[in-house]
């Protein structure tokens, strides 16, 4: 018993580097891009693993439900890596970002592929949705955003997504799904009171603390007559795999496909 209470040891050192976190969530995602040096194999982004493995996880799924002839939007991008990898299943892809420096970065880490461009917009804004993809419905694929939003932000932004995707469009979404609170999922990044691995430390330093989003959460947010639940179950989110010496780069999540629904008009009132 007392082994397995050890891991809260590191409770004040977590308390302690959070502090300096921004409050405001689009200023805190912006400063903690605006520091990042290297991504890739050597990156400093906690959920950057480096490699397609994770995506190649997704492709018999995506080839099942995206439209190939309609655009990805890749919301949430961040430095683009897997925007480049969408390019294969779209003919044009356009990653949204909070963070403008993120938006920055993926654009020169994506200047040699043409069906690719990347726009900075907080996608929980009313409509922000709109035009993005031009006049056409679009397929959405968002990988590790909506388990770091309150519940509000994540109903502006699912209904974004569904004024995007249209009729024929689909919603891929993969999210980190850990149940334990953030003493154990910091833990099981190889977290210690001795040492935190630097990807994970600088997100502390510079990010509001994670949640989780599996089933439970995606139907608060999920109107039954603005959606319909195509396909889901549980994924494995890939994190950066210099975290520890272990290995423990891999963290459970749940995946979901979702297709838009044009809800009832509502009565005039009398």
């Amino acid at each position: 018993m007392r082994s397995a209470w050890r891991k809260y040891l590191i409770l004040p050192k977590l308390i302690r580097l959070s502090r300096s976190a921004p409050k405001d969530r689009a200023v805190a995602w912006d400063k903690y891009w605006e520091g990042i040096v290297s991504t890739g194999t050597s990156s400093e982004v906690l959920w950057d693993s480096g490699s397609d493995n994770e995506l190649r996880g997704y492709r018999d799924i995506l080839t099942r439900h995206f439209d190939p002839d309609l655009p990805v939007v890749d919301v949430g991008c961040g430095h683009g890596a897997f925007s480049r990898a969408l390019a294969a299943f779209s003919p044009r892809v356009i990653g949204v970002d909070v963070a403008e420096h993120a938006v920055a970065r993926a654009r020169a880490e994506s200047e040699a592929m043409d069906n690719l461009s990347f726009v900075a917009c907080d996608m929980t804004r009313p409509h922000a949705g709109a035009g993005l993809a031009g006049p056409t419905d679009a397929n959405v694929f968002i990988r590790g955003v909506l388990h770091v939003l309150g519940t509000a932000d994540q109903a502006a932004l699912m209904e974004n997504l569904r004024q995007m995707v249209g009729e024929r469009g689909r919603v891929f979404l993969a999210e980190t799904n850990f149940r334990g609170n953030p003493v154990e999922y910091v833990s099981h990044l190889g977290a210690s009171r001795r040492s935190i691995p630097a990807p994970l430390e600088l997100a502390i330093r510079k990010l509001p603390m994670p949640g989780h989003f599996g089933p439970d959460e995606l139907a608060v947010v999920m109107p039954t007559d603005r959606w319909t639940l195509v396909e889901d179950g549980a994924a494995t989110i890939e994190t950066n795999p210099l975290m520890d010496a272990e290995g423990n780069s891999r963290v459970p999540g749940y995946f979901a496909v979702l297709k838009g629904k044009t809800p009832a008009q509502e009565p005039l009132s009398a």
